[in-house]
């Protein structure tokens, strides 16, 4: 591994975290600022919106900057932004904090799966996106649990302290350990651009968005799907969540190899996975052995999801891909967005607290979809979809080239 990921993976630990933490320090924002818990439940929708427009105008301002530049300038953002949310005196000034870091995340994780897979040879590249997003797994099993842990003992500031050290860190390792090369002579904005009158392109975004939907779809209401159908108390849900953590980090590091492998068959099998496990919810919620099983299961197979995807659309935005990845950051938030909101309107309307299965069983087949329809327009024009940075190429037969 280039020692070079690590600054990468120490990076992404510290914004996830970031993105994640709010959620455990409900109680201590409740009574620091007088407000209820809908308007701390405002702090991740505006941390995520934040995600979903930085992601494309950071990477688009910053088209012609050196990418170690970027990250660089990045980081200093989420530090502006978590150190503003630790000295925050009104509820007011911690939501612009919140925005302000979370400016930093699609833009970063975009231009950071891009280094990471130059650090690489062309056959080891979704692993290496894979070892960066491994930061975001950790920071879900790790990061929010400790920073939840800080803010009970010290208190919510020293959380975000905590996670501007973390940021500190991750700065010297970005400065010190990221090679530093110049963009090239015709990079710019307008080429940037050029990548998105490509249909594959779209058709990548398209089956991270409606394909990674139905994590969130059924994952958001895992709490009363643990309590109120398999019968648990709730002080098992912390434990299935991290249950479903560890899933996370061994299903990342799987979907890299995998892709690296056969990236499209990888696409189909984790979509394809997503679906059918989805769908075993329904049948599975009522049994506490079961559920537990179907959940790690779920964390598995959904983040096995992430380096396929993200590798396609760098593929498909061959020769200006930092846009197309910061994008589909945001198409990936758009699913976590969607997935919820569709199992919430279920819910709502009396079908239950396993109905959110069935709404991630018709996003993901509607993602697979996508991936099979792209793969087929692939094949048609002559191009093979890979994960060696050949997209287009045909391989020639006695290469033995997977697709």
């Amino acid at each position: 591994m280039p020692v070079a990921l690590l600054a990468l993976i120490i990076s992404a630990f510290g914004i996830g975290t970031s993105e994640f933490v709010t959620m455990g320090l409900v109680p201590q924002l409740t009574a620091e600022f007088g407000v209820s818990v809908p308007a701390v439940g405002l702090l991740v929708s505006a941390y995520a919106f934040g995600v979903t427009v930085g992601a494309p105008v950071l990477t688009a301002l910053g088209a012609r900057l050196p990418r170690k530049t970027m990250l660089l300038g990045l980081m200093v953002l989420y530090l502006a932004g978590n150190a503003l949310s630790a000295l925050a005196p009104t509820y007011g000034v911690l939501m612009t904090g919140r925005i302000v870091a979370s400016l930093t995340h699609g833009a970063f994780f975009g231009i950071g799966a891009v280094v990471a897979a130059e650090l690489v040879a062309p056959d080891r590249k979704a692993r290496a996106i894979a070892l960066m997003f491994t930061g975001v797994t950790l920071a879900n099993v790790l990061g929010a649990p400790a920073g939840a842990f800080i803010g009970q003992q010290v208190g919510w500031r020293a959380a975000f302290w905590a996670i501007v050290a973390t940021g500190l860190v991750a700065f010297a390792g970005l400065a010190a350990l990221v090679p530093s090369r110049p963009r090239p002579a015709d990079a710019g904005l307008r080429r940037e651009l050029a990548a998105f009158a490509r249909p594959q392109v779209w058709l990548a975004l398209g089956m991270t968005a409606i394909g990674y939907a139905p994590v969130f779809a059924v994952y958001t209401y895992i709490e009363p799907i643990t309590t109120r159908v398999a019968g648990f108390d709730g002080g098992a849900v912390p434990v299935v969540m991290v249950l479903f953590g560890a899933g996370l980090v061994a299903g990342n590091l799987f979907g890299g190899r995998m892709a690296d492998r056969a990236l499209m068959p990888a696409i189909y099998g984790t979509l394809g996975g997503i679906t059918v496990v989805s769908l075993a919810f329904w049948f599975t919620a009522h049994s506490r052995v079961a559920l537990v099983v179907t959940v790690v299961l779920f964390g598995f197979i959904g983040f096995a999801s992430v380096p396929p995807l993200q590798t396609r659309v760098l593929d498909a935005a061959e020769g200006a891909p930092a846009l197309a990845s910061a994008a589909n950051i945001g198409a990936f938030n758009l699913g976590n967005a969607l997935g919820p909101f569709l199992s919430g309107m279920a819910i709502d309307a009396g079908l239950g607290y396993t109905s959110p299965s069935w709404i991630g069983g018709a996003l993901g087949a509607a993602g697979l979809a996508i991936a099979v329809l792209a793969g087929a327009l692939a094949r048609g024009a002559g191009k093979q979809p890979s994960g060696d940075g050949r997209v287009g190429a045909v391989p020639e037969p006695a290469q033995g080239h997977r697709p």
